[in-house]
């Protein structure tokens, strides 16, 4: 059955995990960061997570990419409050937001590029995880190979169940070391639609050890493949500075 609110475990305080981005015959056509932070939003609790995207090099030169988004999740039911998308790439730009209303059971889609799109949509059962987040919250999960969960995720206005399906374990090599690993991968099992609609598909490794850390994702569309690995991470949170 979908995940109902429960505390929020992805990610810690001052976590930052910075990936090298492989696309076909590219090594590093890119870097993503993802950063969380907590914060105070009305008096409650909440984390930031924000992911930069940039392409790089050679890659940039042929398709210069930036993308950012970012998320506000609160910390105590695991609800995601907003989500703000901005970036441009040589054929759009991308400047969208949703807010939600649980006890309306309402989400409030805005596009600012292109408003025609912009609309009310009705929440289905379940309370909705970015995909970022549901990648990483399965470190917490402490799945073995067989097993399963069910997650809804949040795609622009849309709301897709996937479930989340542990294959096995693997070694994988990054820049910070080698890991033993749990490949965890993501399906919409009835009536498939998006990126899974067109044979798209989606992994995650996670490491086996204390830091459950996800040291590699890989999204594999018709036209390629992006393999996400782990470069650098930072589990450091901020110094505030006291008031008197």
């Amino acid at each position: 059955m979908l995940a109902w609110a429960a505390p929020f475990t992805a990610f810690h305080d001052g976590e930052t995990f910075t990936y090298h981005v492989g696309f076909a015959i590219f090594g590093h056509a890119g870097d993503v960061t993802i950063a969380a932070h907590d914060q105070k939003l009305n008096g409650t609790d909440v984390m930031s997570v924000t992911t930069d995207t940039r392409s790089r090099g050679i890659v940039r030169g042929l398709y210069a990419f930036d993308n950012k988004a970012e998320v506000v999740i609160e910390k105590a039911s695991g609800r995601m409050l907003s989500v703000k998308e901005s970036g441009a790439d040589p054929k759009r730009a991308t400047d969208t937001e949703i807010t939600f209303d649980y006890a309306k059971r309402q989400a409030k889609y805005t596009d600012r590029v292109r408003p025609e799109r912009s609309k009310d949509v009705t929440l289905p059962d379940g309370d909705p995880m970015d995909l970022i987040s549901a990648l990483v919250q399965t470190r917490s999960w402490n799945l073995k190979p067989g097993e399963k969960r069910d997650v809804l995720v949040q795609f622009g206005s849309d709301f897709y169940p996937l479930t989340i399906k542990a294959e096995g374990y693997e070694e994988v090599w990054t820049p910070l070391g080698t890991y033993q690993t749990l490949v965890l991968v993501p399906r919409m099992e009835k009536d498939p639609q998006g990126l899974f609609k067109k044979g798209g598909q989606i992994k995650v490794w996670i490491s086996q050890d204390a830091s459950s850390l996800p040291v590699q994702m890989q999204l594999k569309l018709g036209f390629g493949s992006a393999t996400l690995v782990l470069s650098a991470y930072n589990s450091t949170p901020a110094i505030t500075a006291a008031s008197n």
